[in-house]
């Protein structure tokens, strides 16, 4: 009997061993390790030098004014906290980080299928300013390319500027920060050095695809003039990582459904002809702006917010690049 019982407590004891090592192993892949503003400044640092190799966008000539040397990181981690280091109180424009502001306005106006019947799920091997196949079957890639982003904000509701005004006011909602506004400047750059865009603009209009006047392309050029800081951009990744929950909690606009679309739309096409590259080595939806700002998903978690203008040669941010690889690395945040 004995003997018996001696086995029967330690067949008890490894099966709680086992039962603890479970519990522990499931822990470990669901929560990220602590991470703290020292981390991200020791981050920061090590690849602080690789705006050395990179170019500030200047096609828009307002863009071209932006200090090379300047370079933010920030994190909104699973409770809401922020971590932030570098020159995190600098302001930069969204650019094509707006896109998916609009395209979550959109789909919730019009639904995914009215949507995509006019603009396609596809990746690119292509700039983010080609012209695609809108000479050929007449519809935008997917609404992470201009084409495609500029149908998208035709279609939000309302006239003149209204459409704008609605990314505008989502993009303080998301970030909780109603100081947020456009640059007068970079938006009249944009509007009179965008003659690709007005191009594309007008082919769509000649495809049917839009039947509105250039002050829908005017909403464009506006929307990617929003001026925010890192901070900012980590709390709307933070928004589509978590089922479009804000930060501290607020779930006015959750839907688990619209944060799949956009995270699934920024991990196809949000870097640009990066994409395919870009998830194979990072493997986080991400969506990139030519101001030199990244915004990153880490589904269910956390979200990144990273700034440094000098960008490689596919227009995304070169140091903000390295930056976010090295924490993903570190921390094994990758979703694959």
């Amino acid at each position: 009997m004995k003997k018996n019982s001696f086995l029967s407590a330690k067949v008890m004891l490894v099966a709680a061993l086992l039962s603890l090592n479970t519990v522990i192993y499931a822990q470990k892949s669901i929560d990220p390790p602590a991470i703290s503003e020292k981390i991200l400044s020791g981050i920061l640092e090590k690849n602080r030098a690789y705006y050395t190799q990179g170019k500030v966008a200047d096609y828009i000539p307002e863009l071209g004014k932006m200090d090379a040397k300047a370079i933010a990181f920030s994190l909104v981690d699973k409770n809401g906290k922020v971590f932030n280091t570098g020159d995190v109180h600098k302001k930069f424009t969204m650019q094509s980080i707006s896109k998916i502001i609009a395209l979550m306005l959109a789909v919730n106006e019009r639904g995914e299928a009215d949507v995509f019947d006019k603009i396609g799920y596809f990746g690119s091997d292509k700039p983010f300013n080609h012209f695609s196949n809108l000479e050929t079957t007449g519809k935008p890639l997917n609404p992470m390319m201009n084409a495609g982003a500029i149908l998208t904000t035709s279609l939000i509701a309302g006239d003149g500027e209204k459409p704008f005004l609605k990314i505008l006011d989502m993009v303080r909602y998301i970030t909780k920060n109603k100081t947020i506004d456009y640059n007068k400047s970079v938006y009249e750059s944009e509007k009179s050095t965008g003659n690709r865009n007005r191009g594309m603009f007008y082919l769509m209009k000649n495809n049917g695809l839009i039947s509105g006047n250039e002050d829908q392309l005017d909403n464009y050029f506006k929307q990617c003039s929003i001026e925010l800081t890192a901070e900012d951009l980590a709390k709307i990744g933070y928004f589509f990582a978590n089922q479009c929950v804000r930060f501290d909690g607020d779930a006015t606009h959750k839907n688990k459904e619209i944060a799949k679309l956009i995270e699934s739309q920024m991990l196809t096409a949000g870097m640009y002809e990066f994409s395919g590259e870009y998830s194979r080595n990072v493997g986080l939806p991400s969506k990139s702006g030519v101001g030199g700002g990244i915004t990153v998903s880490v589904p269910g978690k956390m979200g990144i917010g990273v700034f440094s203008p000098a960008l490689d040669q596919h227009g995304n941010s070169l140091a903000g690049y390295h930056m976010i690889l090295d924490l993903v690395k570190q921390y094994d945040l990758s979703v694959f």
